[in-house]
């Protein structure tokens, strides 16, 4: 009886197993989270913001193993896995790089700026102890990382990385044994000094990610390695001066992928990488490595698959031995320092070798036809090199797999070859900046179907643009600038760029009207026709043709006036009609993307194109350059419709009153150009608001009263403060010497009095006090036509980066100090009119400069006649075959003539300044371009 009793147990026992293990295979049920770990989560989404609704699905009256980023044990209901990690980027990849990285920027902004928002780690996430996949990448937590994590005994996958973490220690994860990826990028371990012991203790390692950690630079030696099983180890991005502090990395035998990549390693390429006989990729770029090459031949690396050298100092030929690493799939050796020709690549074993980068370094010689037993090649770099004579016969190459060619930055001459067409997998081909001349080739025979990216800019290519271009029909970017084609655009209407999406011709010799035909290119969002000789007037067509958003017709024939219409082009941001004969006013229904209308005719009021030509407030970044023109009246005092501007140009127009209060509401302004009219009144205390300004001009004005002190509290970024030719008064104060980054300030011609400001003390002194040159930044200081006293400062040569000073006309007293010898960059000097006396200091620099630099001062020595009667020394070496001078002394001609020689060349330069106007005013416009160099929004608009 109890037999059979026993057998029915067990059978019962084994018909309930076979029920949990099909419904627990079959997915039909499974346990519920636990209302403890549910409670812990609802009280971190509480926590807080979720503008993206992430979360949406984690709520109260749901279960928790069925929320976003939640997995569950189907038997105990515990969380095992918690992603909090942004979403990956699979739904906005597109197979074009460049709109790839455009929905990405969108994408990974948008989370950015409203995912998590800097909160710290929950420490709730240690009471998980089932927790066996923790990921919290790119979530934007903030502070310390917990030690409570240490609880997750279980834990085998952890990603803090890509936060903004930090610890002082890591003995908490000598807990985690089961861990086998570990990823900590960017969490600050500067101050965890036994961070190696720490992963030391981890024997089932199999992935380690530590880049940009600012690793401590003491490192703390240990007795044996344990990390056996580690596979793939990344420490780029830190600071490791020397090899002492990796070289524990060398005997990790099973390592299969290891980049150190962006450190500060110098030295040679480090010879205990051989060890390393399991290695597929290995990432040495952007160090210091120097030398040559070792030699790779003698490497075990026979398992190689990636090899990135790229960006250090590698110098020498490229190494015959390379072609022992049969395995090479990206050979990448950029930005180096190798020289001499390319060795014989067609006895080279890298018949698998998929993409190959040379580019930047100093390559010489031609192009060796060699290239063409690399049949696998899909991806070939040889740009800014020194490669010259022709392409070689491309047509007997069996680069038939070749996706993308850059031949760019080199001296290849000679026409395009039409061996090219036998390329027929290419899709992109760059031949930019080198000599080919002639025109193009018959690109209607051309094989090249599959071109995406076209780039011949920077060439001698002459003739016309031939028909044969329409038959690219997969062309999304054609760039014929900086060439030599002219007549007049052909019968586009034919063409079948029905996809293409940037079209840059500038810099030509084309004319004629533009052409109707380019509105059959319905793909086209960027046009740039500058710098050639269009001439009628802008078609109508183009003022609706809705897919531009970048249009540049600047430095053309064009005239007439600007349409109405313009305010059609509702997504065009970039706009340039700059230097042509366009006239009249600026349309009243002009949208806010008029980004660069200078140099042209317009004239009348700004007031309805900036108050009523704007129906709401304008969201996007614009630049609006209207200088040059003759634009009249008060400026607007709506600029708070305009809050994201970043560049205002309303210079050399004849605008007059006062500067308006609501400028100060563009807290995003940058650059701000105003010099040349006619305001008047004092700047506004609402400019302090703008504290992203960099330039900041309102020269050749009549504006009045005192230069704010706010200036320095507030306008950090300052790199430019022009403002010269006003009525301001009283001192410069004290607190611009908190403008750090600045190297122009200009507050000539104003009627400014009293001694420079000190930095240090606050009190004003009797001498022009030392403490100015601490701005050593500066490149030009010009304190001239106003009523300085006392001395200039003795150590005045400290300012080293000084280019031009000018202290004319003031009162300034006492000798040249010695110390202005030392700038060595010095171009322009005018000491003038002022009450200087004594000898003018030796140096290079001082005595190249014309007397009337000096001039209505009390001083003497060259290049001034008086020599303040001294004995003048003899060259050494030379002697005297001279005569003697009125008292007597001996006279070195030789001396004498390379003065007058010196005196001559440049008062021929300088005289005109004197003499002419018309110099004057170039004179000063070379600074003005000088100063929008300078200006980063300068150099990128004007």
């Amino acid at each position: 009886m109890a037999r059979l009793i026993f057998l029915f147990l067990a059978f019962l026992f084994l018909i309930t197993n076979v029920i949990i293990i099909s419904n627990f295979n079959g997915n039909s049920v499974h346990a519920v989270c636990i209302e403890s770990e549910k409670e812990a989560l609802l009280k971190f989404k509480q926590g807080i913001v979720d503008r993206t609704n992430r979360l949406a699905s984690w709520h109260s009256d749901g279960d928790c193993c069925k929320w976003t980023g939640i997995v569950c044990n189907n038997v105990t209901g515990h969380v095992i896995e918690l992603n909090l990690r942004v979403p990956p980027l699979d739904d906005y990849y597109d197979d074009e790089a460049y709109e790839a990285y455009e929905a990405y920027e969108a994408y990974y902004e948008a989370y950015e700026r409203s995912w998590l928002g800097g909160i710290h780690i929950p420490k709730f996430i240690g009471s998980l102890r089932s927790l066996r996949y923790l990921n919290l990448s790119l979530s934007v937590f903030g502070g310390k990382v917990p030690h409570h994590l240490g609880n997750l005994s279980y834990l085998k996958y952890l990603d803090l990385g890509n936060n903004d973490l930090h610890v002082e220690t890591l003995h908490w994860l000598s807990s985690l044994s089961s861990l086998e990826y570990l990823d900590l990028s960017s969490v600050n371990l500067s101050q965890a000094s036994t961070w190696f012991h720490a992963l030391n203790t981890l024997p089932s390692l199999v992935e380690l990610h530590l880049s940009y950690c600012q690793l401590p630079h003491k490192f703390h030696s240990i007795a044996g390695v344990n990390l056996s099983s580690l596979a793939t180890l990344s420490l780029s991005w830190n600071s490791f001066q020397n090899l002492s502090m990796i070289n524990w990395v060398f005997g990790l035998k099973n390592l299969i992928s290891l980049d150190l990549s962006r450190n500060y390693i110098e030295g040679p390429i480090p010879y205990g990488l051989q060890n390393l006989t399991s290695l597929n990729l290995l990432d040495l770029s952007s160090n210091s490595f120097t030398s040559s090459i070792p030699n790779w031949s003698v490497f075990g690396l026979k398992n190689l698959i990636s090899l990135d050298l790229s960006r250090n100092y590698i110098e020498g030929p490229i190494l015959y031995g390379l072609q022992n690493l049969t395995s090479l799939k990206q050979l990448d050796l950029s930005s180096n320092s190798f020289n001499s020709s390319i060795p014989n690549w067609s006895v080279f074993g890298l018949k698998n070798l998929i993409s190959l980068d040379l580019s930047s370094n100093y390559i010489e010689g031609p192009i060796p036809h060699g290239l063409q037993n690399l049949t696998s090649l899909k991806q070939l770099d040889l740009s800014s090199n020194s490669f010259n004579s022709s392409i070689p016969n491309w047509s007997s190459l069996g680069l038939k797999n070749l996706i993308s060619l850059d031949l760019s930055g080199n001296y290849i001459e000679g026409p395009i070859p039409y061996g090219l067409q036998n390329l027929t997998s290419l899709k992109q081909l760059d031949l930019s900046s080198n000599s080919f001349n002639s025109s193009l080739p018959n690109w209607s025979s051309f094989g090249l179907k599959n071109l995406i990216s076209l780039d011949l800019s920077g060439n001698h290519i002459e003739g016309p643009i031939p028909y044969g271009l329409q038959n690219l029909t997969s062309l999304k970017q054609l760039d014929l600038s900086y060439n030599s084609f002219n007549s007049s655009i052909s019968n586009w209407l034919v063409l079948g760029l029905k996809n293409l999406i940037s079209l840059d011709l500038s810099s030509n010799h084309i004319e004629g009207p533009i052409p109707y035909g380019l509105q059959n290119l319905t793909s086209l969002k960027h046009l740039d026709l500058s710098y050639n000789s269009f001439n009628s007037s802008i078609p109508n067509w183009l003022y609706t043709f809705a897919p531009l958003e970048s249009l540049k017709l600047g430095e053309n024939l064009l005239q007439g006036e600007i349409s109405s219409d313009i305010g059609k082009m509702k997504f065009v941001v970039d706009l340039d009609l700059s230097c042509n004969s366009f006239e009249g006013q600026i349309p009243i229904n002009s949208v806010g993307n008029l980004c660069n209308l200078r140099s042209l005719t317009l004239s009348g009021s700004l007031f309805n194109f900036l108050c009523f030509g704007v129906n709401e407030t304008m969201d996007q970044k614009y630049v609006l350059n209207l200088g040059n023109n003759f634009l009249s009246g008060e400026l607007p005092n709506c600029w708070s419709k305009w809050p994201n501007l970043e560049v205002i140009a309303l210079d050399n127009n004849k605008f007059t009153g006062e500067i308006p209060n609501t400028m100060g509401t563009l807290q995003s302004l940058q650059s701000l150009h105003l010099h040349g009219n006619n305001l008047s009144g004092e700047i506004p205390v609402s400019i302090k608001n703008c504290t992203a300004l960099v330039t900041l001009d309102f020269g050749e004005n009549e504006l009045v009263g005192n230069i704010p002190s706010w200036m320095g509290h507030n306008l950090l970024n300052l790199t430019i403060l022009r403002l010269r030719s006003n009525k301001f008064l009283g001192h410069i104060p004290k607190e611009l010497c908190a403008l750090s980054f600045l190297q122009v300030l200009d507050v000539a011609q104003n009627r400014l009095s009293g001694s420079l400001p000190s930095c240090i003390n606050n009190n004003l002194s009797e001498d022009i006090p030392w403490e100015i040159t601490r701005l050593q930044g500066l490149q030009s200081l010009n304190l001239s036509h106003n009523l300085f006293t006392k001395r200039i400062p003795s150590n005045i040569g400290d300012m080293s980066s000084l280019e031009s000073l000018d202290l004319s006309v003031n009162k300034l007293l006492g000798s040249i100090p010695e110390s202005m010898s030392r700038l060595s960059f010095l171009s322009y000097l005018n000491l003038s009119d002022n009450q200087l006396s004594g000898k003018i200091p030796i140096s290079t620099q001082l005595q190249s400069f014309d007397a009337s630099c000096y001039a209505r001062n009390e001083l003497c020595g060259l290049p001034l006649l008086d020599n303040c009667n001294e004995v003048n020394h003899v060259v050494p070496g030379i002697g005297n075959k001279g005569g003697k001078d009125m008292d007597g002394a001996k006279v070195n001609w030789l001396f004498v003539s390379m003065t007058l020689g010196f005196i001559l060349g440049f008062w021929c330069v300088l005289s005109p300044l004197v003499i002419s106007r018309e110099w004057r005013y170039a004179y000063y416009q070379y600074l003005d371009e000088m100063w929008w160099k300078v200006s980063d929004y300068g150099s990128k608009y004007f």
